[in-house]
């Protein structure tokens, strides 16, 4: 089989939530966020894993990811959809009884005037100028969103990742502001909020990239591994070149190795040499340029080379492979490409 094998361990993935869950306290309901397919690796599995240990609320980034989720989960489950109402989500979000985080004032016209009776909560904008009622707005329309029972309160914090970043108090200040005294459940704190500490909080956490084994959870247990198949070997003669633009020449009698999967499946070209691949405990080096469909490796020093070699793993987190493309873990998991072969284990 040419296909490189993606292996997505749900039992380490459940075991992550639980480690999340525990720092927070036990009145605290912890969600998980499941956007983008599951942060690549499936949102149908990965959503069904975490209900299968009692998680009863999910957040997705739009109205039709909550489609895959629902089916997975059930009729019980709470599924919010960070989006909020758009243009033409009304059927969906009804008919999959999905939970939209209103962003705006258009939106909450839209939403009441096309489900008067339709559970919804509200998204603020405390500081990142991204998604949210800005504060005025809130403001202006806070006794007629209270009337109606929001599920939710929530805010997102831009800086949870740098703990001394002054910008964490100011969101954490303004969301109480915004929101004390009006009875209604809160959420500001995803994977980095959590482990910030209990101010952060409030009645509901929601980790995204700590589930799937990513930074800033230091403690996460990897979730994917990655091997590739190796295609075919050459030997290379010194001054010989592998590889578009010639970008690697072999400075000595050398073995390489071409492997089935490239920037297609989500490896990032820009992380070139710096990122390894493992035979084993036995690191080799990527050599040339990462093409469309084909990494090459250089393999002289093994004594035998195996039919796969292992690109994420024991060896080599998403993290390192991000650090490598100098880009975040969160962008390597959610490029992982639809040709691989996905392996689902432990759930």
């Amino acid at each position: 089989m040419t296909a490189a094998t993606l292996t997505i361990d749900l039992g380490a993935l459940t075991a992550n939530w639980r480690a999340l869950d525990a720092l927070s306290a036990r009145d605290v309901e912890t969600a998980a966020v499941v956007k983008a397919d599951g942060y690549g690796l499936g949102a149908g599995r990965v959503s069904a894993a975490l209900a299968g240990i009692g998680v009863k609320t999910f957040f997705v980034a739009l109205a039709d990811e909550g489609i895959a989720v629902r089916a997975a989960v059930g009729d019980l489950a709470e599924i919010f959809v960070f989006s909020g109402h758009m243009e033409g989500d009304a059927r969906v979000l009804e008919q999959h009884r999905l939970t939209p985080l209103l962003n705006s004032p258009e939106q909450s016209a839209r939403h009441f005037d096309q489900l008067a009776n339709h559970p919804f909560g509200v998204q603020l904008d405390t500081g990142m100028s991204r998604l949210g009622m800005e504060v005025q707005a809130f403001l202006t329309l806070r006794e007629g969103l209270m009337a109606r029972a929001p599920s939710l309160m929530m805010s997102h914090l831009a800086c949870a990742d740098e703990p001394d970043h002054p910008q964490n108090t100011a969101q954490l200040r303004t969301f109480h502001e915004l929101t004390d005294g009006l009875g209604i459940r809160r959420s500001l704190a995803a994977t980095g909020g959590i482990l910030l500490g209990e101010d952060y909080h409030f009645d509901l956490c929601r980790p995204g990239i700590g589930l799937y084994g990513g930074l800033p959870f230091g403690d996460a247990r990897a979730v994917v591994g990655l091997d590739v198949p190796v295609i075919q070997t050459r030997r290379l003669k010194v001054g010989e070149t592998v590889g578009y633009g010639a970008a690697w020449t072999a400075k000595r009698p050398s073995k390489i190795a071409t492997l089935a999967a490239g920037y297609a499946d989500g490896l990032i070209r820009k992380m070139g040499a710096r990122a390894q691949i493992w035979a084993g405990d036995i690191p080799v080096p990527l050599i040339g340029r990462v093409s469309m469909d084909l990494l090459t490796v250089d393999v002289t020093d093994l004594a035998e080379v195996p039919s796969h070699l292992s690109l994420l793993g024991a060896h080599q987190s998403v993290d390192d492979l991000a650090n490598a493309a100098d880009t975040i873990g969160y962008e390597i998991l959610t490029s992982l490409g639809a040709r691989y072969k996905r392996v689902y284990t432990g759930g």
